[in-house]
Formats: C-alpha cells, structure tokens, sequence
C-alpha cells in the first residue's frame, strides 16, 4: 500500500471536478458528463500524488504521460485545475467553432494534450507507444548515476476502449514487451456503454484476457470513495518492472447526479435540476455556475510546483551528464529538439539510367540501409513481413526485452507481428514521445486495416513513414484480395498524408528526404514488388516536388502524366507516338500532396495549357481529374496471374497507351478550341 493520507482538501477538489465538468458539458450541451464524474477520484489521486509534469513547461521531455483514451472533458477540467495554459473562459467554451476544448482532445491544439483520443482504444495503444519510446530512450541513454529518462505513461480507459480490435492487438505487444512503465486504469463505469448495459455484447472476462497477455492486473473495487484503495493500486502498479499493469477500477457513472448508473449520462447533459441537486449534494451554491473554491487551486498549485522543481533538478542532471557524456548528450538534445543531424541527406542513394532495375521495395531497403547509422531516430518494423517489406537492415537490433535473449531495448526494430492498426497507433506514440523518428511497413492493400490510425497520424501531425510495398497490380499472383486499387485515392483524399508512389531510385532517395524532413506530416511510401527500371531524367531535386517533367518536348500533342511503375510505360507509350510523328511530354507524378505544395507557376509549367494530358495508373482513375483531361486506369479490380500478364490483360503497356494517347489527341484535335491545363480551374476555385 502507498503512504496516502486523504484530507478534506481532497474530496473538495474531487467535486470541483465533478461539477466544473457538469457545467462545462452543460453550458456546451454536448458532450459526456458521465465518465468525468466517476473517474473524478481516480483523476485527483493519479495528479495530486504520482504524476510527474510541470503546466509551465508542458513539454519537459522527462514528463509522465497521461492519455485520457476515452477522451471526454475531464482532461480539460484537470488542465485547467493544475495551472496548464486553459483558462476558464476556455472551459466554457467547449465544443465551439476555434475554441481550446474542442470535442474530444487533440494533441498539437491544446497545451498539455499528448495524443489526439475520441476514436475508441487509439489512445490505449498511443500509450504503448509511449512507453516503448522511454524503454528505449531510457535503454539507449541511462547511464549509472544518471536516470535521465524514467518517466511512467499512464492511460485512463473505458470498456469501450477495450472492446476495439486495435486495443487488444496493442495489449498483447505491450504484454510481450513487458513494458513495466506503463500504467493502464480502467474506468468499469458500472458496465454501462452507449448501448445501455455491456452484457449485451461484451461478457468477455477482461482479467483473464490481460493476465493472458502477461500484463499485472488490480482492482478497486469502490472507484467512487476509496481513495487509499485507488493510490495503493497505483503505487503498487509502479513495483512491478517486468509487466504493464491494467487496474480495474468499478465506478458509478455519473456520480451523485439523478441518472448516475444509467447509459442516459453517457452522452447526454444533465437536466438543469439534476445539475442543482448534484451541487447541493456536494456542498457547492446550486445556482451557480464555474465554481473553483480557492481551496482547489492552492491545492492543484503544489502540483506545479513540485513538477518545475522536478523539471529544474532534471535539467541539472542533464547538464552534469554533459560533462561525463558529450556524445551522448549532443545526440539526445539534438533528438529532443527534433533536428536531424548535419549532412544526412549525402548517404542518400543516387542512381543513374544504367543502373540496374530494382523493385523500389528494394530501393526502400539500399536507402535505409544508407541512412539508418546516420539517423539512430528511425525506429520501425514491420507487421510480421520484414522478409517481403525488406525493412531490417544489416546489423540491426531488435526491440526485445532482455530476459527473451531476442534483442535489446536498446535496438530498433520493432516485430509488430500481425497487428497492422496497433503498429499504425503505437507509431504515433512513438512519434508523440518525441526524439524518435517512426517507421512502420505492410503491404499497400493493409494500410488499409490501420486508417484509423494514419487518420490520427494526419490530423495531430505525426512523423510516421508507412513502407507499403506490394503497391499495385504489379504484385502479380495473389489476386485482387492483395492487389491495392482504392487504396490510393483514400490516402490521396486524407489531409496532410503525403502518399508518395516512386518510379525509380532517384524517386525513393527523394521520398525519404521530404518524409524525414516533413516534422508533421505521416508519409505512405508506396513500394513495388517487380523490378522497375531507373529514367532518364529522374534525379533527387526533381522528385522532391512531388512532380516534374521527365521527358519534354516543344509544342506537345500531349502529356502523359503518371507514377510509380506506369511511368516506365508512359516513356515507352511516349517513345512509341514520337515514330507516329505525335510530340509526347512524360510528367512523373509521385507524391499529389508535395506537388500541391509548389508554387503556381511551378505547377503549371509541369502540368500546362495547350495540350491534352492523359493520366496513367495501375490503380483506380479517382481524383486523376484535377491533373489531366483523360484518365486510363484500372475499371474495377485487379487479377491473378504472372504481373506481366495481368499487365496486359487491363491494357497498361506501351503498346496499348500509345494507342490510347493517339485517339486523345485525335479527338481534342477533332474538338478543336484551346486545351486549358486542369490546374488552373483546381487553383483558382
């Protein structure tokens, strides 16, 4: 058991919480007042007693991390309560058009929030994560008399964060793991969810799952008034080295309110007299709105200042390591700062036409293998297809615990296993960590299996590289069930994903530099399976636009724009109208979003006026329109077969798009008018 002594001050601050998120759900009317006001104690425990964290500095790099999976505006409450940047104004702004507390926390737009939660069990997994990132900062950095970093990540969760795929798969990594810094606490919430009572679809024994995962688990069984219980499970959670610790803590949602027990207070405001009757209850004025008795703040205040003393202290022993350790120490706080080293880019490989044909998963595997020892911040694995996705360089370590004798906590390739979501969730914790660099890889076609994820990764502007090979019809024999054709346009469609598709070598050397460059933006590298030849014309500078003229030509009868292994056929379609006297420019295309990003002028000289364009891709034509007049791509779904022949069978060869291309040319020749380049409605509207 801890050493917890409770005082009046304490349940004053566990109503405050209560009725600061009542009102704030109610001045918003939305929202769900019901897991704030049971989770009230377990929150004032965890903060007022075992969370290390300075609100003056929410960016200390040696903090505790707290994810509010279930996202709600408890965390909001407890912000603003321990002196983080969210004043009152701000809570009672929740939910409105460019306020600080919107609907459910988002990491980058409100000061003091790690992850962006609301999608049910993301932060559950982000929190893995986390705590993957300080076992191996910690593994990788500590030295005898210096535990710089030591931090705890804990996690507040709901059953509903529990009944999610992505949740379980992430649990049962981190219990492989044996990540003994991570903290999970359960909200049971008297078994309610949004449905009504949970036994109508989850009647699973959740201890025996997590004991079976290898994690340590607790209980409390009286989450609403025992507090020495809640704190003796936390301090007893924080014993335990070699498992994550789940505690089971049974709370009565909606606390003290007329509905507490009832799904109506999942996600629903309290009545007005409900609202008076749970202040009266509490002892605070009922007609009153927004009430902080001083005694709160003074009382949350000693939480600043033990943390900025903490935070001084850590600084100091940061300062000292530099001494004994400059090395290590110019390595970490360049890590920290999130600044790569000088000169990296010159180990990128640079590739010329006579070189050899490679696939450019191949190509992903020569660049990593060129850039890894210069960056110890890329960390990554793959989902149990490292021999396929050709994502573990020589001499690399993998992310084990020591007792296993499979790896380190000081190596850096994670085996996901069959977990695409977890994989995609557990990378943006990395990334949110900070001082790491995360890369993930599947096949293209299973990207699909994590969106949620990658959504998250766009929307809170995490750097995690997707290696996603097996990209196209071209993966050949495994059929349409493995061969990508929507998958594209998805992440085309979702902003701030940088889905870059790359035609050669040059091309994925220029992948690799915008996506390690691009601090906020998740990157799908889009990989093939067969060889692909290296272009005249390609060159690192070129591709890092996104897009460029590979082949020009004077007064053109048309442009060929494509990506990816088409390009190669859009030059030999070029080549093939060039002997029919039909003028072709080829424009590669790899990366829509980076593109987009150029200037007008830029674009327009690569897409222009005066000709037809016509887009190539071995994927579905969507969102090809805002590029080119004509679309030649994929009716349906692919095929099985050898990849030439199902090549072949859509008519994606040189051949056959040369004969297309001619009947373009003829028809807006027939047409007759000018040939305005699509660009220039896309930028103008």
């Amino acid at each position: 058991m801890s050493s917890f002594t409770p005082h009046p001050a304490d349940e004053t601050a566990i109503a405050t919480i209560r009725t600061l998120a009542v009102d704030v759900v109610g001045k918003a009317n939305s929202g769900h007042p019901g897991a704030p006001m049971g989770m009230a104690p377990v929150a004032h425990v965890l903060f007022s007693r075992f969370v290390n964290a300075n609100p003056k500095n929410s960016k200390w790099f040696n903090r505790d991390r707290f994810v509010l999976s279930n996202g709600c505006a408890l965390q909001y409450v407890l912000l603003h309560l321990l002196g983080y940047k969210l004043s009152m104004d701000d809570l009672k702004a929740f939910r409105q058009l460019d306020s600080k507390t919107p609907g459910h926390p988002e990491a980058g737009h409100t000061d003091g929030i790690e992850v962006t939660t609301g999608p049910l069990g993301q932060g559950f997994a982000n929190g893995v994560g986390l705590a993957i990132a300080q076992a191996h900062l910690a593994a990788v950095y500590n030295k005898d008399g210096f535990d710089l970093i030591n931090n705890y990540t804990y996690v507040f969760a709901g059953d509903g964060c529990l009944m999610e795929g992505v949740a379980s798969e992430a649990a049962s990594l981190g219990g492989h793991l044996q990540l003994g810094n991570l903290i999970v606490i359960t909200d049971r919430l008297e078994d309610i969810s949004i449905d009504g009572d949970t036994a109508v679809a989850f009647t699973e024994n959740v201890e025996q799952r997590f004991l079976s995962y290898g994690w340590q688990v607790l209980h409390v069984d009286d989450g609403d008034s025992d507090l020495v219980g809640i704190a003796g499970a936390i301090a007893e959670a924080k014993k335990e080295k070699s498992k994550p610790t789940i505690i089971r803590l049974k709370t009565t949602i909606g606390y003290g309110s007329k509905q507490q027990g009832t799904h109506g207070v999942h996600g629903a405001p309290l009545k007005a007299d409900d609202i008076e009757a749970l202040k009266s209850k509490f002892g605070f004025a009922p007609d009153q709105k927004f009430q902080v008795p001083q005694a709160t703040y003074d009382l949350y205040a000693e939480f600043g200042k033990r943390g900025a003393a903490l935070e001084a202290e850590w600084n100091s022993l940061l300062q000292s390591y530099g001494q004994k350790y400059p090395k290590e120490h110019a390595e970490l706080t360049r890590r920290i700062a999130g600044e790569l080293p000088a000169g990296w880019e010159q180990t990128l490989p640079v590739y010329k036409p006579t070189d050899a044909a490679q696939a450019s998963r191949k190509l992903s595997e020569i660049t990593l293998t060129a850039i890894i020892p210069s960056l110890p911040e890329l960390m990554g694995g793959s989902a149990d297809l490292t021999g396929s996705n050709l994502t573990k360089v020589k001499n690399s370590v993998d992310f084990q615990p020591p007792s296993t004798g499979l790896g380190t906590y000081a190596g850096t390739y994670i085996r996901y296993g069959v977990r695409e979501h977890a994989m995609g969730a557990i990378a943006n914790g990395l990334h949110a960590y900070g001082g790491i660099i995360p890369f993930v890889a599947t096949f293209l076609n299973f990207v699909s299996y994590a969106s949620g994820a990658v959504r998250l990764s766009a929307l809170s502007g995490h750097q995690v590289i997707w290696v996603a090979t097996h990209d196209s019809i071209g993966l050949g024999e495994d059929g349409p069930t493995h061969q990508p054709v929507e998958t594209a346009i998805g992440l085309r469609a979702t902003p701030n994903v940088a889905f870059w598709r790359p035609a050669d070598g040059n091309e994925t050397s220029a992948a690799y530099l915008v996506a390690l460059k691009s601090k906020s933006t998740p990157s799908i590298l889009s990989l093939s399976r067969q060889n692909l030849p290296n272009l005249e014309g390609s060159t690192i500078e070129k591709a890092t636009r996104g897009g460029y003229v590979l082949h020009d030509e004077e007064k053109e009868d048309l442009t060929i724009v494509s990506t990816g292994s088409e390009v190669s056929i859009a030059v030999e379609a070029a080549a093939k109208l060039k002997e029919q006297g039909i003028k072709t420019r080829v424009v590669s295309l790899p990366c829509w979003l980076t593109f987009d990003q150029q200037p007008e002028e830029y674009r327009l000289s690569v897409l222009r006026s005066g000709a037809p364009i016509l887009s190539l891709e071995a994927l579905s034509t969507a969102g090809w329109a805002k590029y080119s007049h004509e679309q030649f791509g994929l009716p349906a779904w692919g095929a099985s077969g050898p990849y030439q022949k199902v090549y072949e069978k859509f008519g994606i060869t040189g051949s056959n798009i040369a004969a297309v291309g001619k009947k373009v040319v003829d028809f807006y020749k027939q047409k007759g008018g000018e040939v305005v380049s699509p660009l220039v409605k896309a930028i103008h509207l």
